[in-house]
């Protein structure tokens, strides 16, 4: 099998770990010093803490120098965080603000190309390879997901159907009739073309789907099961965020399949406490960071991802792997005292074979107290009886594995609303 995936790799994928020590070295004094010397924001905060550019002799000086969170690029809506002139700044993407106001995040044309290689790079680490075909069903627009998708697709000589979110029938349909080998879209969104192939009536097993690129938000390795028996497919994790670059941070080897190698030598991870900021050691959870080496329009410092994770050695590239997110800090539930995320909910329903992927958790508080309840679907075709020992046996799961008690409600088919982006798993409805 590995053979059969075997890369032909770039050059900085092959740097010896020494090397790229050195090189991102290099990279950080200049990313650093640009910022410093071009960014308003970035020189009253270095300031303010009283570090220099030159104060950077090591790696280990990056901690020395402070963090960036998403409201400071929100205080400076809307180009207040670009570190180039205005005309330099080829593209705009911005998040949805849904929240607040977006976050706009610029490139100029050198970084579009940055980005593009590392897409790129990360297709290929998935399996891809040119003249394959690609569908996109990330969304295309401000969103950096599908134009992020595309032009790496193009950058490593794949054909690209840039079919978008939505249209699911429609999406169907160019499958069967455009054959692609690649699918690049959101996990949950994938389930709702699994979905749809079934509707019809089509075996995805028959498909000419062969790799799934799935990122955009957490998701478990019990869902990479099911995706991949229902569609006899390979898929991989690839990892983004606008304020970073996009997607193509890092991905998953195919020949592998073992977290998500980090293309370091345009990115620099650091895991930190999300309580203290203070950093931890490779292996150990925390929230992961990034500093941004090779950016123009907008380096980044130091940027709070909220993201839970690890770093571990590298295996298919020297490149350190982070383990797939297992949660953010701002969508962690704190329910009754016990810290809970929506994957280790979804891991437990994926546990009962009378229960679809498709869920939602819904925070109340009646009393005192918060009460979570788990909305989830039935599959298709279970009895009454698979229903009601789904249902207890999930309740189970979630108290002996979680430690909470829950509400279950198996809901009929196609009663959770699908989304075309990222899943919106939980409905917060506690007054206040």
């Amino acid at each position: 099998m590995a053979d059969q995936y075997a890369p032909s790799l770039d050059a900085g994928e092959t740097l010896s770990r020494q090397d790229l020590s050195a090189l991102q070295l290099e990279r950080l004094r200049s990313s650093i010093a640009h910022a410093y010397a071009n960014s308003k924001h970035y020189r009253e905060a270095f300031d303010a803490t009283g570090v220099k550019p030159e104060d950077l002799s090591s790696l280990r000086d990056l901690a020395k120098f402070p963090f960036t969170t998403k409201q400071d690029l929100r205080d400076n809506y809307p180009f207040g965080f670009f570190a180039v002139p205005r005309e330099k700044v080829v593209r705009v993407h911005a998040s949805s603000g849904t929240t607040g106001k977006p976050t706009v995040v610029g490139y100029t044309k050198k970084d579009i190309e940055t980005w593009s290689s590392v897409v790129a790079r990360s297709i290929r680490a998935a399996g891809g390879r040119p003249g394959m075909k690609v569908h996109v069903a990330y969304g295309y627009g401000l969103f950096t997901g599908g134009l992020g998708a595309h032009y790496g697709a193009e950058a490593l000589g794949c054909t690209v159907i840039p079919m978008s979110g939505g249209q699911t029938e429609k999406q169907v349909q160019l499958i069967q009739d455009f054959e692609p080998e690649i699918i690049m879209v959101t996990p949950s969104y994938m389930l709702a073309i699994l979905d749809e192939f079934r509707r019809q009536g089509l075996d995805p097993r028959r498909s000419s789907l062969k790799i799934g690129i799935f990122g955009a938000e957490p998701w478990t390795e019990p869902m990479r099961r099911e995706i991949e028996e229902a569609f006899a497919i390979d898929a991989v994790d690839i990892y983004g965020l606008s304020e970073v670059m996009g997607p193509g941070v890092a991905n998953e080897c195919v020949e592998t399949k073992d977290g998500l190698t980090i293309w370091e030598d345009h990115f620099y991870p650091e895991i930190v406490n999300p309580e203290t900021g203070e950093p931890l050691p490779d292996g150990e959870l925390g929230e992961l960071v990034f500093t941004s080496l090779t950016k123009e329009a907008m380096p980044i410092i130091r940027y709070r991802t909220r993201d839970l994770t690890r770093l571990l050695p590298g295996t298919a590239r020297t490149m350190r792997r982070m383990e797939r997110i297992s949660g953010r800090t701002d969508d962690m539930m704190i329910i009754r005292g016990v810290n809970v995320f929506p994957t280790q909910i979804e891991e437990q329903i994926l546990k009962e074979s009378a229960l679809s992927p498709h869920y939602i958790l819904e925070i109340t508080r009646p009393g005192r107290m918060d009460d979570l309840k788990v909305i989830v679907e039935q599959r298709d075709g279970a009895s009454a009886e698979e229903i009601a020992a789904a249902s207890k046996g999930l309740k189970h799961h979630i108290k002996t594995m979680i430690g909470i008690s829950t509400a279950i409600d198996v809901v009929p088919p196609n009663s959770v609303e699908r989304s075309l982006g990222k899943a919106k798993r939980i409905r917060d409805l506690r007054k206040g």
